[in-house]
């Protein structure tokens, strides 16, 4: 599911409010392989960098995607 979720938001440019809120639930399971880390770490660079545009406040962390809660 990780992985339609950002390939959804590499495909339209955009990372919903809806699919956010997504992987926040699955990540909350801490159900991951290691497939979908690689995933969510080019999602959070390309939102970093500016080339997927955040449906949500950019003035919101994406904290779902950083190191520390992943790890």
């Amino acid at each position: 599911m990780i992985r339609s979720l950002v390939e959804s938001a590499f495909q339209t440019g955009y990372l919903s409010v809806e699919s956010e809120g997504l992987l926040h639930q699955v990540l909350a399971t801490k159900c991951c392989q290691s497939e979908d880390l690689a995933a969510l770490s080019a999602l959070y660079d390309a939102v970093s960098a500016g080339q997927i545009k955040r449906e949500a406040s950019s003035q919101l962390p994406i904290k779902f995607l950083t190191q520390e809660k992943i790890g």
